[in-house]
């Protein structure tokens, strides 16, 4: 079958080339070769052979089910359902492709499996696209959509290389200067790193454990990630070189813990154990740090053989032969990790059921999959796995949504905590339920999972329509004042024409979403529109303090004569979480979730408000904010950062410098940007600057 599906592909794809030049029949071998790497079964490679001759030949479904089967036909159909959906819109693509990948998994993993595999080998000749916008637009979609999935069912070395391939399209100055970095630290540790695992080897050897000791370099992609999430520079990252120790068995990975512990000194609170509490995608080994030989701190994972196969491979590592035929053998999964690999995959199926914008399916789903984990235990003593930064609420939801629906207050470890507490690994939890479904508008403010925003979002939709209708229309009447075209006694019915509305409430909904923006519709109205006024409507517009300031933040508590205040203390910045605190005169002031000024309100519940940034905050205005940087003391360091700051599209709005020393100085810059993630990117590209020692948001 695989001859002929090798013949039949080429004989169909003809003399079609792809960009690079090639033949287009390279392509499909090349997908079906990468997953023979993984020893997958014929049907999966059959189809990776003949993945894209529905979709670019004259060739049909019931041509491939007449010559493979119905097996293969439905695959080829799945794949070819998710290939079509990315030449459509941008505003669709990425949901959709979403929810047709969750979908198509919950019947049969190896439609992913081959998707994965196509891009895999798309990214890595993504170079020869000649449109940089193209380039751009795959690579996001990679790093945002099949990089995660990739993750969630296990397979890290596919992850792995497409974050690298991505990486390398969307920021290639930071990881140039990354790599840099790395090289210099290769030519002073390079033959440390041999020595420590000599004498990692020879200390287990020494206690009869048989292990296989390696070191390996954090790949680019990952450093740059860890500087986006922790405010450290790069020489403070301790796990740049980290030890793989593998041994034979479960029990030996204990052993040689011990001996690792009882030689060296371990790092406290930098142990993790994920063989008894094993990850959702079937993730299993030890991870702890010690100061090691010649001083240098050591990450050290170690697991068995099997361990790390499965670790690389993830759900692929469980293709074997099983009552004489060949494929996914689901019992060795469930007992190479006590756990099915696809359920956190399957779970967002519930989420898909429960409707809604596919924008917030987006979020939601990619929140899952990028977070790590936190063990909590019900009251009886169950493990529920929940997403790093999960609450109260998060748990209720995963328990039964009807918990979740009843839920009115929550016991952890025994005591009475409000609902927005951040759960610990260890925690036990008692939800506390009501007599009858009660969801406030703002418990999504209280959640992270999907599980849990969708269903709270299943009953407050209608509201929030209300709402967002009257922020929509106060946004559009705001773009038509900035062009000089007062909207009062002009008629929308151009607008409503050109997208498709049957009435303006419906049109005010869509921008108040975010979907339409206020510009599209004041050119839809005025089609010859100046080139200044139509610059005037779709400038950004800076978030000021005031009752004008609810066009930018929405949520509980906001009446008609309540005016916002942005809070010195913390600077919030559109992509923050956000609380509101009830000031004298009714007036709020907006602080981040974690602002070291709301200890004060702990006890005080009658004040406390749950906001929400606005689509129109998060899409057309600037903000301001401050990062704190240390830098080397050398000619033009403080231009090298000015560059960076520039190219990152940045505005430099205010700089001072203080505590100068001989070897270093501290330098405050005030800044322009956009939204939260701006100022993170900025931040993670400041810190992979050779001459940069840390870099920090300010908070006063």
């Amino acid at each position: 079958m695989l001859n002929r599906a090798y013949v039949y592909a080429m004989r169909m794809h003809g003399a079609q080339l792809r960009a690079s030049g090639d033949p287009y029949f390279a392509h499909p071998i090349e997908v079906a070769g990468i997953l023979t790497e993984y020893r997958l079964d014929s049907a999966a490679i059959v189809t990776a052979l003949l993945h894209d001759v529905i979709e670019d030949t004259q060739a049909t479904r019931a041509d491939i089910a007449g010559l493979f089967g119905e097996e293969v036909a439905e695959l080829v159909e799945g794949v070819t359902k998710l290939s079509r959906l990315e030449r459509t819109s941008e505003h669709v693509r990425q949901a959709e492709n979403l929810r047709k990948f969750i979908l198509a998994i919950s019947r049969d993993v190896r439609v992913l499996l081959v998707k994965l595999a196509d891009r895999l080998h798309n990214m890595r000749t993504l170079h020869f696209i000649q449109s940089p916008a193209k380039r751009e637009r795959i690579a996001h979609e990679t790093l945002d959509i099949y990089a995660p999935l990739a993750r969630s069912i296990g397979m890290h070395r596919i992850c792995s290389e497409l974050e690298e391939l991505s990486f390398e399209h969307l920021n290639p100055t930071a990881r140039d200067a990354i790599i840099r970095r790395l090289e210099q630290l290769r030519a002073a540790q390079g033959k440390a790193v041999a020595v420590v695992s000599g004498e990692i080897s020879s200390r287990l050897e020494g206690a009869g454990v048989a292990a296989r000791v390696f070191g390996r370099e954090k790949q680019p992609y990952s450093i740059w990630r860890k500087l986006q999430r922790k405010s450290v520079g790069f020489s403070q990252l301790s796990d740049i070189y980290a030890f793989r120790v593998l041994v034979d068995s479960e029990d030996d990975c204990y052993r040689a813990l011990g001996v690792v512990h009882r030689t060296w000194p371990c790092v406290p609170e930098r142990f993790k154990d994920f063989i008894s509490t094993p990850k959702r995608n079937n993730y299993r080994s030890l991870h702890t740090t010690i100061v090691g030989p010649r001083g240098m701190r050591i990450e050290m994972q170690i697991r068995t053989e099997t361990m790390d196969r499965v670790a690389e491979e993830g759900v692929a590592a469980h293709w074997r032969y099983k009552d004489r035929s060949y494929g996914f053998d689901a019992e060795a999964a469930e007992a190479d990790g006590g756990r099915d690999p696809l359920m956190n995959l399957r779970h967002l199926v519930e989420v898909l059921e429960h409707g809604g914008d596919i924008e917030e399916l987006v979020e939601h789903a990619k929140l899952e999959m990028f977070l790590d984990q936190t063990f909590v235990f019900t009251p009886k003593g169950d493990l529920i796995s929940l997403p790093r930064g999960a609450m109260p609420l998060d748990f209720a939801y995963a328990v039964h949504t009807d918990v979740g629906d009843t839920a009115i207050g929550v016991k952890i470890n025994g005591e009475l905590k409000p609902l927005r507490t951040p759960l610990q690994n260890g925690d036990v939890v008692q939800v506390i339920s009501g007599p009858k479904p009660l969801v406030p508008p703002d418990w999504r403010s209280l959640t992270v999972t999907g599980r849990a925003r969708s269903a709270i979002r299943r009953h407050i939709r209608q509201t929030e329509r209300d709402e967002f209708e009257r922020q929509g229309k106060a946004a559009v009447e705001q773009g038509f004042a900035r062009a000089g075209r007062p909207m009062a006694d002009v008629s929308l019915r151009p607008a409503l024409d050109r997208f498709g509305m049957t009435s303006e409430d419906e049109l005010f909904v869509a921008a108040g979403r975010g979907r339409i923006a206020p510009a599209q519709i004041l050119e839809a109205v005025f089609p010859g529109l100046k080139e200044s006024e139509r610059a005037a409507a779709t400038e950004r517009t800076r978030i000021e303090d005031g009752k004008a300031a609810r066009l930018y933040v929405r949520g509980s508590g906001l009446t008609t004569g309540v005016s916002l205040h942005f809070s010195d203390c913390c600077r919030p910045l559109p992509g923050d979480r956000i609380v509101g605190i009830v000031q004298e005169g009714q007036a709020l002031a907006v602080h981040t979730i974690d602002c070291s000024r709301l200890a004060e309100y702990e006890d005080d519940e009658a004040v406390w408000r749950d906001l929400h940034w606005t689509a129109e905050a998060e899409a057309n205005t600037i903000s301001r904010a401050r990062l704190s940087a240390t830098a080397h003391d050398a000619p033009g360091v403080l231009g090298q950062i000015c560059t960076v700051i520039g190219e990152a599209g940045a505005n430099i709005v205010g700089l001072r410098m203080h505590h100068r020393q001989s070897k270093y100085f501290d330098v405050d810059f005030d800044l322009d940007v956009v939204d939260l993630r701006h100022l993170t990117h900025l931040a993670a590209a400041l810190r992979a600057l050779p001459s940069i020692e840390t870099v920090e948001r300010h908070r006063s």
